[in-house]
This record gives structure tokens, C-alpha cells and sequence, in this order.
């Protein structure tokens, strides 16, 4: 215990996160355990999306398989790449398309979470306007031998900005966002607060109207839930023309297009995932790679899921050769199973020792301990298939903060008043437990 050096601020936020059941967005290398294809498979994809490639990727699991925290560690490792990373979680609200603005409110959500390795919780739209403006400047200063109040300075400036932004106008809507941008280099040079402020908000996709946006910018077109993945697209070249390794959309909960209950709405938000798909996988979008997570039944299902949709069941579904034993990990999708008993040993693990240096006290369960309650929430549950890693997590850091709380209180004694309030154990579980059994042996407890 005494070798865990950990910040405050990340214990702080991993008890937290962890007691409430929900992922926590930093410090998670602390208590990764498992899932190396998969990030092996996805750092690949980094790569190839760094040289100007493109990528998209479903990551599925049922609810406490782990979607949420994968999609979270691949942001952050993404981060420290120099990526620009943006996510948001769907729901009724936040769709890919829809008839009341939920597409542009998810492009809204995703550029509020716009985060950088300087500026990761998100906010990152003006930051990296300005680091791109000043490194600019810094560079020109240092070429031409320039003084920071030469007049000449801000005309070579200009003309570096106008280089990025005319390779733009060549793309989809590149003409406006480029204008847009030129707006907001005009304001900064200026010294003009409101025009930077109007730049900023038809980036973030908060102008309402198109008059209001031509007044204000002189442009006649606005972000909105037609046209707003075509603007993600040119944040994707924009962020590695001014130096970047590109643009990761990481979109959970994918789930809620699955619970629209609208047949010709559900079609609507898959056919642009199709567009989305395609785009990365022919090589239409560069420097972009888009990671969403789902339920297994969100994909499979024939009837409302994204099978349903002929178009993507025939770009999703598992080649011939394909099975759960013989995985490649370079399939659009990436399904995750439940972490093994050896990895939840590991992770309750880490979660004792990071609890005693949070609380500042001697780790005193043992790795015995850790696997009889394992055991027991086996037991309680009645089938493997039922264990997942969020509720044991949950449950063993309520017995952590219970026991550290009142030390009058055993191990023994809380394991064993749950045990007596649960129902007995299912056949199921019996069976299950022999390879808890196997599990002691094998770390020789």
C-alpha cells in the first residue's frame, strides 16, 4: 500500500465514481485491468487515424460489461496521443438526426466536452483557437526576427491563417467555416470581444437563425441537424492542419436509438449512422474516428436494432470465419464480455489498496477475503450471467467504507447478515463457485 503514489484529486474522484457505480473520468490507469485486444486493436486504429486515415468502431456489451469505462480510458489515452476528443451520451434529446433539434443537440453536447491534453474536461473550442493563433505567432516571431508589436507581424499571421482556412473551402460547408474562422482571428487581432464571442457560438452550433448568423458574420448558413456531422468532419482537418493528430467522437449509450419507438425516425438515425460508417470506412473522412457504445441487443436485434436496417446488418455482422474463441479484433464491432474472476480479483485489488491510501489506514482484507466475496455475490445472484463488474464493484465498496467506518464491524459478520437477507443460492451458482474454488488455489490462498 505504502508504494500507491496517487494524487488526492484522483482518489478522490475513483471512491467517489466508484461508489456511485459510474465511470469516472480520470485516473482510471489505476484500476484498468483486462481488455488489452481491444485497446491494443483501438490505439492501432489511432495510429492509422494520425496519418490522415479514419475509423469506426461499435463497442458493445451488455449494461456493466465495461463499454462505458473502455470508451473512457480510449479518451484519455487518446488525449495524451494529442488527440482532440469530444463525447456525449445519447438520449430521447441527443439523436443523430431528428424533427426537434436533437442531432444539433448532440453536436452541441460533443463540442461542450471538446477537450485536449491541456484542457481535458472539456471547454477546449477557444483554447485551441487561441494556441493555434498564438503558435502562429511564436513561429513567425522567431523566423522573420520579429518584434510582438511589429506591424508586420499580424499581416504574416493573417496570411498563415488564410493558408489553413482555404484548404477548408474545398470541403462540404468549408467555405463558411473558414469565414467563420477568418471572423474570429479578426476579433482576437482586434481586440473585439463580441465578434469572437459570435465566432465561437456558430462553432458551437448556438446561432438559431441563418439571419441572425449573416448580420453577425456575414455567412448565410448556420450548424444545424442536417449538416452537423459535416462539420465534425472539417473539425477533424481543421485539428490536424493546425497541428493536432486528429478528432475521436466517443458517443455512448447508443442504446436510445434503439428505444425510438418511431419506425421512420429509427431508420433516419441509422441511415446516418450508415453515413458516418461508410464515410470512415471508404476513406471519405480523414483524420476521424468515431467510437459508440451499445447493448448487444441495440446491434442484433432483427426488429428494431441496427440489424433491422439491411444496410448496416450486411457491413456489421461477423464474417464466416469469425466466432467467440478465434477473435480478430479488427471488426467494426468489438464486443466485450464480462471480466474474468481473475481480473475482478485484480481489480477488488486495486480498489482495497486505492480506498487505504484515500483513507489513510492499512489495507486489512485479504486476497482470501476478496474471493469470498466474490463468492457471495455469486451466490446471491444465482448465475454468472447475472454477476457484472458495476455491481460488484458497488457492493464491495459499500463493505469497504462500511468496515472503515465502524471498526467494530467484521468482514465476516457483514458478509454473513447479507448472506442470511439474499435468497439461497441457485444450483447455478453452486457450479460457479467451483471455479471460484480453482481461483483460490491458483493465487494460493
Amino acid at each position: 500500500m505504502n508504494e500507491l503514489k496517487i494524487p488526492k484529486r484522483l482518489t478522490t474522484a475513483l471512491v467517489n465514481s466508484m461508489t456511485a457505480g459510474v465511470v469516472p473520468r480520470v485516473g482510471l490507469e489505476y484500476i484498468a485491468v483486462g481488455r488489452k485486444p481491444e485497446v491494443k486493436s483501438i490505439l492501432r486504429d489511432m495510429d492509422n487515424i494520425a496519418e490522415g486515415g479514419a475509423a469506426f468502431r461499435l463497442i458493445t456489451g451488455r449494461y456493466g460489461s465495461g463499454k462505458s469505462f473502455l470508451l473512457q480510458m480510449i479518451r484519455n489515452y487518446a488525449m495524451d496521443r494529442d488527440f482532440v476528443v469530444a463525447d456525449a451520451d445519447l438520449s430521447p434529446e441527443r439523436r443523430l438526426v431528428g424533427t426537434k433539434g436533437q442531432g444539433l443537440a448532440t453536436y452541441r453536447e460533443l463540442m461542450t466536452h471538446l477537450s485536449t491534453k491541456t484542457r481535458p474536461d472539456g471547454g477546449a473550442l477557444e483554447a485551441i483557437l487561441q494556441k493555434w493563433i498564438a503558435a502562429i505567432q511564436q513561429r513567425i516571431m522567431v523566423e522573420a526576427d520579429l518584434r510582438p508589436d511589429d506591424p508586420t507581424l499580424n499581416e504574416r499571421v493573417e496570411l498563415d491563417i488564410f493558408a489553413v482556412t482555404n484548404e477548408m473551402q474545398n470541403l462540404v460547408h468549408g467555405f463558411d467555416f473558414a469565414k467563420v474562422l477568418a471572423a474570429y482571428w479578426n476579433g482576437y487581432k482586434l481586440g473585439d470581444d463580441d465578434r469572437k464571442a459570435a465566432a465561437l457560438r456558430w462553432l458551437r452550433g448556438e446561432v438559431p437563425t441563418k439571419t441572425e448568423a449573416r448580420k453577425e458574420l456575414g455567412v448565410g448558413v448556420i450548424i444545424d441537424d442536417d449538416n452537423w456531422y459535416d462539420y465534425m468532419k472539417l473539425w477533424s482537418e481543421f485539428t490536424a492542419a493546425i497541428g493536432y493528430k486528429g478528432l475521436l467522437l466517443f458517443i455512448d449509450e447508443g442504446v436510445n436509438l434503439y428505444k425510438i419507438t418511431n419506425s421512420i425516425s429509427r431508420q433516419s438515425n441509422y441511415e446516418k449512422l450508415l453515413t458516418m460508417f461508410n464515410d470512415t470506412m471508404q476513406g471519405k473522412a480523414q483524420h476521424l474516428g468515431i467510437y459508440m457504445g451499445g447493448t448487444p441487443q441495440f446491434v442484433e436485434d432483427e426488429r428494431r436494432g441496427l440489424f433491422s436496417y439491411d444496410a448496416l446488418r450486411s457491413r456489421l455482422i461477423d464474417g464466416r470465419y469469425g466466432s467467440s474463441t478465434l477473435r480478430t479484433y479488427t471488426s467494426p464491432i468489438l464486443k466485450l464480455d464480462m471480466l474474468s474472476y481473475e481480473e475482478i480479483l485484480i481489480l477488488l485489488q486495486k480498489l482495497r489498496d486505492i480506498h487505504a491510501f484515500h483513507f489513510k489506514y492499512e489495507p486489512q482484507l485479504t486476497d482470501e477475503q476478496l474471493v469470498a466475496f466474490m463468492q457471495a455475490a455469486l451466490n446471491r445472484l444465482g448465475a454468472e450471467e447475472l454477476l457484472t463488474t458495476r455491481e460488484v464493484v458497488r457492493d464491495f465498496m459499500d463493505l469497504l467504507h462500511t468496515l472503515h467506518q465502524h471498526p467494530e464491524a467484521t468482514f465476516e459478520q457483514l458478509l454473513g447478515e447479507r448472506a442470511e437477507a439474499q435468497p439461497a443460492a441457485s444450483k447455478g451458482a453452486d457450479e460457479q463457485g467451483d471455479d471460484l474454488d480453482d481461483l483460490l488455489a491458483e493465487f494460493e490462498l
